[in-house]
């Protein structure tokens, strides 16, 4: 799947869906956020609402096989978000389909778990992070559980929560630019 895009589903985690469209942006990356549903409005966790800039329609009709590992799929956590992802059958093929064909992923909080460790042995030996409580799910796929905000392990990132989304986005936008761009939207936010 060429390109970057964020997937959004009922129950999303709004500050880590939110905090990396705007750093991916700000970096200068083309991302795409994407309702998996047939219209563009999805409702956060915490009750705000949000307009995709994509239906799954719409989506479908720029689906492709071919994908660079500078193209990442990037899920949110928050529940019930990251179950509603995982439970999507077209965007799971999407995702197995994407990473075969050397394409990036990016998952943060429950995703890591829920979504990710999912797919079998597909992620087996890499190296993740999780929201705490939901380790057993990383281990149980043969992936290592490493205690930190934000990991990178090859062609995936992975996020620990809520309070690491900014960490977490700014190594997502160091795996598709590079450091130098990551560097300089950090340096943006801190005063000076």
């Amino acid at each position: 799947m060429k390109g970057n895009y964020i997937f959004l589903a009922d129950g999303f985690e709004e500050v880590e869906a939110l905090a990396t469209l705007d750093i991916l942006r700000r970096g200068g990356v083309d991302v795409k956020t994407v309702s998996i549903y047939d219209n563009s409005l999805v409702e956060g966790a915490h009750g705000m609402q949000m307009i995709s800039d994509l239906c799954w329609e719409d989506f479908e009709q720029i689906l492709c096989d071919e994908a660079s590992p500078e193209d990442f799929l990037i899920f949110p956590g928050g529940m019930p978000g990251a179950k509603n992802l995982a439970e999507f059958a077209p965007l799971m093929n999407t995702l197995h389909r994407h990473w075969v064909s050397g394409g990036g992923v990016a998952a943060i909080c429950a995703s890591p778990a829920v979504v990710l460790a999912a797919q079998g042995d597909m992620f087996s030996g890499s190296e993740m992070t999780c929201y705490d409580g939901f380790e057993a799910a990383l281990e149980a796929a043969g992936i290592k559980h490493v205690a930190a905000g934000s990991v990178t392990s090859g062609r995936i990132v992975t996020g620990r929560g809520p309070g690491y989304a900014v960490e977490f986005a700014l190594d997502v936008l160091a795996r598709i630019k590079d450091h130098d761009t990551a560097a300089a939207v950090a340096a943006g936010f801190t005063p000076r």
